[in-house]
C-alpha cells in the first residue's frame, strides 16, 4: 500500500473513554479513514452517534478484520485482551496502535513486540505524556538539576459511578500502580537516563468489591544506578482522598522543578481524564545561595502556552502513528521502552504481593 497516496484504513477496537478519543482523532485527521468500530457492548453505537457517522459496527474482532481488511488496528480494550488482539492484527498484516499498558504480563508484551518485528509492522503504544510539550519541557528542565534526582509523583483518583465501574474492571487484571504507573516510570527513566536497579512497593485492599489478593492503593519506590530515587503513588475508588492527589515534583543538587496545576489540581478533579495531563505552569526553584546563605535567585515560573487538552493529545499520538507508517520510522526504541517500563511496574507489583525488595539486575 502506498500510504502517502491513500488513507490508512483503521479498525477501532474498544470504544470506551480512550477508544472514543482515538476514534475522534481518526475521524478528523487527514490520512486516516475509520473502516469499523468494535465493542462487546453498546459503546460502539454511542460512539457512532458522537461522531455523527455510520461506520460499520462489530462485536467480534475476527469478524471485523475479515469484513473490513484494515491497514491498521487501534486497540483500547482491557489489558488482558491486548496480546491476543495485537497478535491477530499483526497476523493479518496490520499496523497496531495499542493503549497502555502494553500487556498484562512482561512475557506477553515481549511476544507482541517480537511479532511486530517479525511481520515488519508498526507498533505504537499509548504513552500520551510523550506527546505533551509541557511534559517534554518538564523532563528537559530536570536535566539541569544535577544528579542524583529525587522524583515524586502521584495520581490518585476518587471515583464513583461509571468511573468506579471502569476501575473495578481494570483491577481484575492489573493494579493501579501497573496500569497508571507505566506512564510515570517511563518519565523517570527519561529524566535519569540511568538504569533502574531496585524496587520496593506497598499496597492496600480498601474494598471488598475487588478480588481477594488485589489492591486498589499502591505506592512504589525505585532506585537507579546513578543514585537517583523516585516514588509513585496511585489509588482508585470512592474512598480515595483528593488531598494532594496531583504531585509532579523533582529535585536535585541544583534545585527543583514542579508542575503546578492550580486548576487541574483542585477539589473534584482527581477522576477527570482532562486533569490527568494538564500542567498549566512549571516552577523552577534555584538552590544557589548568596554570601548570606539566602537564595540568590527567585523561582522561575514558566507559563506554558502550548497546553493541549486530552483530545488534542490523542490527536498528536495518532499523527505520530500515521507519520511512523508513512515515513517508515524505526520504532524499536519506543517498543523497548514500553516493555522496560512495564517490567519495572510488574516488579513493583511483585514487591507488593511478596513484601520483598525486588532487584532488577
Amino acid at each position: 500500500m502506498e500510504n502517502d497516496k491513500k488513507n490508512v484504513r483503521v479498525l477501532v477496537v474498544g470504544c470506551g473513554n480512550m477508544g472514543s478519543s482515538h476514534a475522534m482523532a481518526y475521524h478528523t485527521i487527514d490520512g486516516f479513514e475509520i473502516c469499523g468500530l468494535v465493542s462487546r457492548g453498546n459503546s460502539k453505537e454511542l460512539l457512532n452517534a458522537k461522531l455523527d457517522s455510520s461506520y460499520p459496527l462489530f462485536t467480534d474482532i475476527d469478524e471485523a478484520i475479515n469484513a473490513t481488511r484494515p491497514d491498521a488496528v487501534c486497540i483500547s480494550t482491557y489489558p488482558d485482551t491486548h496480546e491476543s488482539y495485537a497478535i491477530k492484527a499483526f497476523e493479518n498484516g496490520c499496523h497496531v496502535f495499542l493503549e497502555k499498558p502494553l500487556a498484562d504480563s512482561v512475557e506477553a508484551s515481549e511476544r507482541i513486540v517480537a511479532m511486530a518485528k517479525k511481520v515488519n509492522k508498526k507498533l505504537v503504544v499509548g504513552y500520551i505524556l510523550r506527546h505533551h510539550p509541557s511534559w517534554e519541557r518538564f523532563i528537559e528542565l530536570t536535566r539541569e538539576l544535577g544528579k542524583p534526582l529525587v522524583m515524586r509523583m502521584n495520581l490518585n483518583q476518587q471515583s464513583d459511578g461509571s468511573m468506579w465501574t471502569l476501575h473495578r474492571n481494570l483491577m481484575n487484571s492489573l493494579s493501579p500502580i501497573v496500569d497508571c504507573g507505566v506512564h510515570y516510570i517511563d518519565v523517570m527513566c527519561q529524566m535519569t537516563r540511568s538504569k533502574p536497579v531496585q524496587v520496593y512497593a506497598i499496597g492496600a485492599r480498601l474494598t471488598e468489591e475487588i478480588p481477594v489478593g488485589n489492591y486498589n492503593y499502591g505506592q512504589l519506590q525505585i532506585r537507579f544506578e546513578d543514585g537517583s530515587v523516585g516514588w509513585y503513588e496511585a489509588g482508585w475508588g470512592p474512598m480515595i482522598s483528593e488531598t494532594a492527589f496531583f504531585v509532579k515534583d523533582v529535585f536535585g543538587p541544583k534545585g527543583s522543578v514542579s508542575i503546578v496545576a492550580k486548576e487541574a489540581g483542585g477539589a473534584g478533579k482527581s477522576s477527570s481524564i482532562e486533569a490527568h495531563t494538564k500542567t498549566e505552569s512549571l516552577r523552577f526553584h534555584h538552590a544557589d545561595l548568596d554570601k548570606n546563605e539566602k537564595f540568590a535567585k527567585e523561582d522561575t515560573w514558566i507559563n506554558l502556552e502550548d497546553e493541549p487538552d486530552h483530545q488534542e493529545l490523542c490527536n498528536r499520538e495518532q499523527r505520530y502513528f500515521l507519520k511512523s507508517i508513512i515515513e517508515d520510522i524505526d520504532l524499536s526504541n519506543h517498543a523497548e521502552d514500553a516493555v522496560n517500563s512495564l517490567r519495572i511496574a510488574f516488579a513493583c507489583d511483585e514487591s507488593v504481593r511478596t513484601g520483598n525488595v525486588v532487584s532488577l539486575i
